[in-house]
């Protein structure tokens, strides 16, 4: 029978890390964890849960830490958690079969809430977590699997919540991979989790240059292109470049036809160009309502990590107040409905006050 370890690196986790091991027990056979400096209750929550407890001298390098804690497991496949993630769906049942087939990669969904203009949003990515055992990972932050096994996904999800610490990881990352960029400034992958850590930070200037430099250099296949595409529109809609966007919409509009965080954008921007300057840009107005169409059309494409709402009850929504102003009540409370009915708090507010 094939053993599995939850293998782990940490550091001042006692908020979330109970819950994240408590999760993982019944899928492991045993647990590893190694921490990196806490000063709080990290290694007493994880002796307590039956964990074995190791040090780690920080060496500025993700993947070294990771690699070391690796190095720790006997077991046949390792399992990745951060602690600020927990598994809320799948058993050790439902993932056996793949345990006993041919070396893969085990991806799994893992679902991130985070603030987005002060209400919680949902983002899912696919991601390899479940690894045979030899095989690590390469990079000094974000580090990714070093691997060219094929990867199957399993019936296993996951939540994260450590970014609702708005901030608060890409404070931390940001020095990181500014050094990492040094040694290969055409990194686009690099230039994208930079770009974006800029961006939440507010730091809209910065953001746009990396943006830039990230769209020259990335691949058509890159899994994070489309993602890093519709940041670096958003990032152009905030300094109001709106010629450089409806160029970039031209030349994306086919590559990114089936992702409806692209289309979402379309039409949260063409609702910005039309009130910048109404006269000049009226013949964008219905492009508006065909773009959340388009949205809910499609749905939630999970081969890409994109917003969960953008094809479903934030796209409804806006349709709502899109029929709602231009005076169509009854469609504005069909598409308000078919976001309520996905538990959206604004659509559900709306749908009591619209007459």
């Amino acid at each position: 029978m094939k053993t599995i370890a939850l293998v782990m690196i940490v550091k001042n986790e006692e908020r979330c890390l109970k819950r994240c091991l408590d999760s993982a027990q019944p899928l492991v056979d045993q647990i590893i964890v190694v921490d990196t400096g806490s000063q709080d209750r990290t290694q007493e929550i994880a002796r307590l849960a039956g964990a074995k407890v190791y040090t780690y001298a920080w060496k500025n390098d993700f993947s070294d830490a990771r690699n070391y804690a690796l190095s720790l497991s006997d077991a046949d496949w390792n399992l990745i958690l951060d602690a600020d993630e927990y598994i809320s769906a799948g058993s050790r049942e439902e993932i056996a079969p793949f345990l006993e087939s041919p070396l893969y990669l085990g991806d799994i969904y893992r679902q991130d809430v985070y603030l987005e203009n002060g209400e919680k949003s949902y983002c899912k990515t696919r991601i390899s977590r479940l690894l045979p055992k030899g095989v690590g990972y390469k990079g000094k932050i974000h580090e990714q699997v070093d691997s060219s096994l094929p990867s199957v996904l399993l019936p296993i999800s996951v939540e994260h919540d450590g970014y609702l610490k708005t901030g608060e990881k890409e404070k931390r990352n940001l020095p990181y991979l500014l050094r990492e960029l040094q040694e290969c400034p055409y990194n686009a992958y690099l230039l994208y989790k930079i770009a974006g850590s800029y961006q939440v930070l507010g730091e809209e200037k910065q953001a746009l240059d990396m943006f830039h430099k990230f769209y020259k250099e990335v691949s058509l296949q890159a899994p994070y292109r489309a993602k890093g595409i519709v940041g670096y529109l958003y990032s152009l809609m905030n300094h109001k470049n709106y010629t450089e966007i409806l160029e970039i919409i031209h030349l994306e509009e086919n590559r990114l036809k089936n992702y409806a965080s692209f289309h979402f954008f379309c039409g949260v921007f063409y609702t910005q160009l039309v009130l910048s300057d109404t006269a000049r840009y009226i013949g964008y107005l219905p492009k508006i309502e065909q773009s959340y169409l388009h949205c809910l059309e499609i749905g939630t494409n999970m081969q890409d990590e994109e917003d969960l709402g953008a094809g479903s009850y934030k796209a409804a929504y806006n349709l709502g107040t899109w029929y709602e102003v231009n005076g169509d009540i009854k469609k504005a409370k069909k598409y308000y409905k078919e976001s309520s009915d996905k538990g959206y708090q604004k659509a559900q507010d709306r749908l009591k006050t619209i007459k």
